[in-house]
């Protein structure tokens, strides 16, 4: 047992979490809008897809993920869910107000959310089958296979702490902000998602057209 390479996945599920993206403008989005649990259902969510990856890439499933028609469907469908997700939060921003005691989100409505955007983001299976892989095949060439399923089950810790202080961060501090803050946060949360989709459907229609 590597207790350094113990951190190092801990490390590696951060390093995943962390660069401002689809996920993390929603769980931003939602944690403002809602607060701490619906921030931190948004990343839940997200993490469940990451486990269906990270065993597609241990299970060595990831020649499906190489058929065109599937990275079609995978760039312009989750296009579209960014799309309409970042638009929503536009349009919501004009009434979202700082009372804390309004009706909120439903829990599962946010976890569906992360687990849609991640589970339809070619980018977040290009990160896992690019970074994960890599790590995968370098650590059982050096360590072995029989650790191998606890060295990546230290990623998901790192996947986890990432999500609680984004919740954390997101929800504690909503309080504190007035409604001007509020909206702006939403407005660009949401023109972040948008931008994201377009990119998603550009790449789409590249790939279909190619």
């Amino acid at each position: 047992m590597d207790i350094g390479l113990f951190a190092g996945y801990v490390f590696l599920g951060l390093s995943l979490a962390a660069p401002i993206g689809p996920v993390n403008s929603a769980r931003i989005d939602k944690g403002i809008k809602n607060g701490f649990w619906h921030a931190w259902m948004v990343g839940t969510g997200s993490m469940i897809t990451d486990g269906i990856f990270m065993a597609a890439v241990y299970l060595g499933l990831v020649r499906f993920l190489n058929i065109e028609m599937v990275q079609v469907f995978l760039w312009l469908f989750g296009g579209f869910i960014l799309i309409y997700t970042g638009v929503e939060s536009v349009i919501s921003s004009k009434t979202i107000t700082v009372d804390l005691n309004r009706k909120k989100d439903p829990l599962a409505a946010c976890f569906l959310t992360g687990f849609i955007m991640s589970i339809t983001s070619p980018l977040s299976i290009l990160f896992w089958l690019g970074i994960y892989g890599f790590v995968l095949v370098k650590t059982a060439g050096h360590y072995g296979t029989g650790m191998l399923l606890a060295y990546s089950s230290m990623v998901f810790v790192g996947l986890a702490i990432w999500d609680v202080f984004i919740a954390g961060l997101t929800g504690g501090f909503r309080r504190y902000f007035n409604h001007r803050t509020l909206q702006i946060i939403s407005l660009a949360s949401g023109a972040s998602l948008i931008g994201f989709g377009l990119y998603f459907s550009v790449q789409g229609i590249k790939t279909l057209l190619s």
